[in-house]
C-alpha cells in the first residue's frame, strides 16, 4: 500500500467509496442489497440486515422523542426486510449509551420500538449494551423468504416499469416543519400533523408483499428488482440501475408527492424533497408493465408507475410536457455520510 492510499481518510472517499472497499471482504453473492440472504432450510432463506443510528445524525431531541426514535429505528430495519421480500422474525438491539443518560429515555426508546414491532408480530430477541460518549442504536433484523420470492437490486431488465409504492418527500417535509415551524404558514394543522407523522412514524411497506405475491402467482418464475427508498427515490433508482447494468427514465409528472406540496412548495422544491429527501421507507420495484399496472391499482394511496428501465447506464429525469429540461440524476445530490 503506497503512502498516498494509507493516508486517506474516510471523508476523502465518502460512504459509497468506503462500502466499495469493504465489500471485497465479504462473499460477493451475499452483499449488495438491502439485506443479506443466507440459505438455511429447504424452501426458506434467512434474511439479515443491520442498521446503525447515531444521536445528532439520525435523530435529535429537537425533532424526535425517544418513542419516535425507537419507532423509526425499528421501521428502518423492517423496511430493509420488505425490500428483500422477507417477513420479519425478530430483531436484536445494540446500545451505546453515555452513563449520564436517563434510564427513562432508554425505556421510552424501547416503548417506541415495541409499538412498531407489535404491528408485525416481531419480537426483540436480544442485544448488547456498552458505554459510549454518544447515544448509538444498532439493530440487526432477521427475516425469512421463499428463495423464489427474493427481491434483488440486480434483477431489473430493459422495458420494466418502475413502481413506487407511495408518495415521496413527506418525511423530509415533516423534518423541515419540525426544524423551521414558520415554513408551514400555508398549511392547516391537519396537513402539518400528517407530514410530521410521516417523519416521526414511517410505515415499513411489508403490506406490499402480500399483494405483490398474489399478482405474481401465475408468474412465479419472474424475478423482481427493487429496494426501499430510505435514502431517497433518486438513490434507490440509481442503485438498482447500477446493480442491474441498466439505465432509467423517470417521468417528472409521475412522481407521487403529497397533495399539500401543490400549495406550499415550488415545483423545484417539491421535486427536490421527493428525489433526495429520503426516509419515506416506500418500496421501489421494477417489473413488467402489465404487472406493474395491476400492482399500482391494488395499492392505491399514492402508488404510481414513475418511469421505465432503459438500455445504457444513465438515469434521466424527463418531463413529457417539456417545461423542464432533461436532467441526469446522480448520488452526489442526496445525503451521503462523510460528505464535505
Amino acid at each position: 500500500m503506497n503512502s498516498e492510499l494509507s493516508s486517506q481518510q474516510v471523508k476523502d472517499i465518502g460512504e459509497q467509496g468506503l462500502l466499495e472497499r469493504l465489500q471485497r471482504f465479504c462473499p460477493p453473492k451475499i452483499i449488495g442489497d438491502d439485506a443479506a440472504v443466507l440459505e438455511t432450510a429447504p424452501g426458506q432463506s434467512l434474511v439479515v440486515t443491520t442498521d446503525v443510528l447515531v444521536d445528532g445524525v439520525h435523530f435529535s431531541n429537537i425533532t424526535t422523542s425517544p418513542e419516535d426514535a425507537g419507532w423509526r429505528a425499528a421501521a428502518a430495519n423492517l423496511s430493509d426486510l420488505a425490500a428483500m421480500g422477507a417477513s420479519p422474525l425478530g430483531i436484536t438491539v445494540g446500545l451505546g449509551l453515555p452513563g449520564e443518560l436517563r434510564v427513562s429515555w432508554v425505556e421510552r426508546l424501547y416503548q417506541g420500538m415495541t409499538e412498531c414491532l407489535q404491528k408485525y408480530n416481531t419480537p426483540i430477541v436480544g442485544g448488547d449494551v456498552v458505554r459510549s460518549p454518544v447515544t448509538t442504536l444498532a439493530i440487526t433484523a432477521f427475516g425469512q423468504v421463499n428463495p423464489s420470492q427474493i427481491i434483488r437490486r440486480s434483477a431489473a431488465v430493459v422495458g420494466d416499469a418502475i413502481v413506487v409504492t407511495g408518495v415521496h418527500g413527506a418525511s423530509h417535509a415533516g423534518l423541515e416543519l419540525l426544524l423551521h415551524p414558520e415554513l408551514g404558514q400555508n398549511l392547516n394543522n391537519e396537513e402539518k400533523t400528517a407530514l410530521i407523522r410521516a417523519h416521526q412514524r414511517p410505515q415499513p411497506r411489508l403490506d406490499v408483499l402480500r399483494i405483490l405475491w398474489k399478482i405474481l402467482t401465475p408468474n412465479s418464475k419472474l424475478s423482481i428488482a427493487g429496494m426501499d427508498s430510505s435514502d431517497g427515490l433518486a438513490d434507490a433508482i440509481i442503485q438498482i440501475c447500477r446493480a442491474s447494468g441498466v439505465g432509467a427514465v423517470l417521468e417528472h409528472r409521475q412522481i407521487p408527492v403529497p397533495k399539500t406540496f401543490n400549495h406550499w412548495l415550488t415545483p423545484d422544491q417539491a421535486l427536490k424533497y421527493a428525489l433526495y429527501g429520503g426516509e419515506d421507507f416506500e418500496l421501489v420495484l421494477c417489473l413488467p408493465q402489465e404487472l406493474a399496472s395491476g400492482l399500482v391499482q391494488h395499492l392505491g394511496k399514492g402508488a404510481a408507475i414513475a418511469g421505465r428501465i432503459t438500455a445504457g447506464s444513465t438515469v434521466i429525469l424527463h418531463d413529457e410536457q417539456k417545461k423542464f429540461p432533461d436532467q441526469v440524476l446522480n448520488l452526489s445530490q442526496g445525503f451521503q455520510h462523510f460528505s464535505q
